[in-house]
């Protein structure tokens, strides 16, 4: 599995000179372009915190968190029909490919905090024992977007209309994170919206940790655990019922 994941990380980048250094570039550059446009110019400040780098250490930390779940559940979604070719070809335990296209992803994830924790230190910003709940948010974004990913990877083999809809979703579904807004900036008529989001707690736990030095209210990830945890299994139970199909649909 370990082999397989390096080889498709690797493989995402065969003719490029850069790599997988794009895959940490991209990130960086747009929350760099966000903290720019909305700090200086939109004069966006946080609540509490008088350091000038502070919106840029919150946005890159709502940025990576974000990251991590967005690219398994992309990948995930489109994954049955990336390798439809090799499904039908060679008999494997298929539930492997959204294992290695999401290994992939939390790789890249990594090399994106070091390189994020080395911004951080340039900023002023050091490493406390608040970085530790890191893990924490990591496991439960990946229990989640792993959950979803596969779901939306199954229905999306037998509808492909689902693949175009959830590009949609996403990019409604990231205005409503608070990534790039305060959660407190919104008005209450909108604050619904923001506890029946899952992924609000779960950024959160970045950009506490990494701009706050909080650790989580570890009863608030209660709600997160269980509709993670609870997705994740659902979404193998429904890929064992849709396995003996899957090969036939493709």
């Amino acid at each position: 599995m370990l082999s397989s994941i390096k080889a498709e990380f690797r493989g995402r980048f065969a003719r490029s000179k850069l790599g997988a250094l794009w895959m940490i570039l991209n990130p960086l550059a747009q929350a760099t372009i966000f903290a720019i446009v909305l700090s200086e110019v939109l004069a966006a400040k946080l609540p509490h915190v008088e350091s000038k780098s502070a919106y840029a250490v919150y946005l890159m930390a709502g940025t990576a968190a974000w990251g991590l779940f967005a690219e398994i559940v992309t990948r995930c979604s489109t994954v049955f029909i990336d390798y439809a070719n090799t499904l039908k070809k060679i008999a494997f335990p298929r539930i492997c490919l959204p294992l290695i296209v999401g290994g992939s992803a939390l790789l890249n994830h990594c090399l994106l905090l070091v390189a994020i924790s080395f911004v951080f230190l340039f900023l002023g910003n050091t490493p406390n024992m608040a970085w530790l709940a890191l893990p924490v948010g990591m496991l439960l974004i990946v229990l989640f977007a792993f959950g979803l990913g596969i779901i939306l990877g199954l229905l999306n083999v037998f509808s492909r209309d689902v693949g175009q809809v959830m590009t949609i979703v996403m990019q409604l579904w990231f205005w409503l994170t608070p990534v790039v807004y305060t959660a407190n900036s919104l008005p209450e008529r909108f604050r619904i919206i923001l506890e029946l989001n899952p992924m609000s707690s779960l950024v959160k736990i970045y950009q506490d940790a990494l701009l706050f030095g909080k650790l989580p209210a570890w009863e608030s990830l209660l709600t997160p655990l269980a509709i993670g945890g609870g997705l994740f299994l659902f979404a193998f139970w429904i890929f064992r019922r849709a396995s003996a199909d899957l090969v036939d649909a493709l």
